[in-house]
Order: structure tokens, then C-alpha cells, then sequence
């Protein structure tokens, strides 16, 4: 009768530690460019830099070099990548041409315009969260950032 007990109490000690891990978990549809769905979880198991943005958004333009390069120095390795989210009513083809004029390469989604996601507040553009590989946001910044500053901060972070 005590084993049944102890048996009982052991998983729902285990329960309620693995259920707050599991919560911390973020994930929301994305819709890219070409009308393609998919869901953020499907990037786990890698940094995520999720970047809302606009075309007509000058500090948006110029972190996008920054983004580029910190996308294509982690992409290779699946260690991070960058994840791009219009926030603008915007028509395809002047989208798809806005990223081939700035050599923008890393996945672009859209959406409308929002203060809010899944991921937290947006209060201005460009935000942007930084998503752990288990999908837990862990960092906000609303302004630009630099590859540098990503780079540290996750340094920083793996480093707790």
C-alpha cells in the first residue's frame, strides 16, 4: 500500500515539474511570404531571433545588414537563426522585392499590424525576442540590435 503511495506522489511531484518547463514552451502560426503555414515550434532546437519589422520602419532598415550577418554566421551550424515578421499591410511582390534590394535571405513571415504576440508586447517597431532552443523567450528589444549584441547576450545566458 505504501509503494502504490510513494508511486502516486512521485509522479505528481513530476508532473508539477515538468508542467512549468513545458509552459515556459512558445509557439504560434506563421505564415510566410508565399502563404506557406508553419508553426514557430518547428524552428526548436536552435536560437531563435525573432525580429518584427516594416518596410516603411528606417531603424528596422538598418539592423537588417545586422540580422543578415548574425543569420548567416549560425545558420550553417543550426546553432540560431533569424526569423523575420512583417507587421504591415503590405502586397507580396513589393515585399519580395523590398528583401531582394536589402539581400535579405533569412525566412520572412507576415502578419498585420499587432502590439502584441504570443511571444509579448510589441510596442514599437522593430522588436525583437530572443527564443531559447527549448522555446522559452528569454530577451526583448525594442529598437535595433546588432549581431554583437545577440552574440553576447546568448553567451551570457548559456553562461548561468
Amino acid at each position: 500500500m505504501k509503494s502504490v503511495f510513494m508511486i502516486r506522489v512521485l509522479f505528481t511531484l513530476l508532473f508539477l515539474i515538468v508542467t512549468p518547463l513545458t509552459a515556459l514552451a512558445v509557439d504560434m502560426p506563421l505564415t510566410d511570404v508565399h502563404g506557406n503555414k508553419v508553426n514557430l515550434s518547428s524552428f526548436q532546437g536552435r536560437w531563435l531571433v525573432v525580429n518584427y519589422w516594416a518596410t516603411w520602419c528606417p531603424p528596422c532598415i538598418v539592423e537588417m545588414p545586422e540580422l543578415q550577418s548574425f543569420h548567416d554566421q549560425h545558420a550553417a551550424t543550426d546553432e540560431a537563426m533569424v526569423i523575420g515578421i512583417n507587421t504591415e499591410l503590405i502586397g507580396k511582390q513589393r515585399l519580395l522585392e523590398f528583401l531582394e534590394d536589402y539581400f535579405i535571405t533569412y525566412p520572412i513571415f507576415v502578419s498585420k499590424p499587432i502590439q502584441q504576440s504570443e511571444l509579448g508586447l510589441i510596442p514599437g517597431l522593430p522588436t525583437t525576442f530572443l527564443v531559447t532552443p527549448q522555446g522559452k523567450v528569454v530577451a526583448r528589444q525594442v529598437g535595433p540590435v546588432t549581431r554583437e549584441m545577440i552574440e553576447q547576450f546568448m553567451q551570457n545566458y548559456q553562461s548561468q
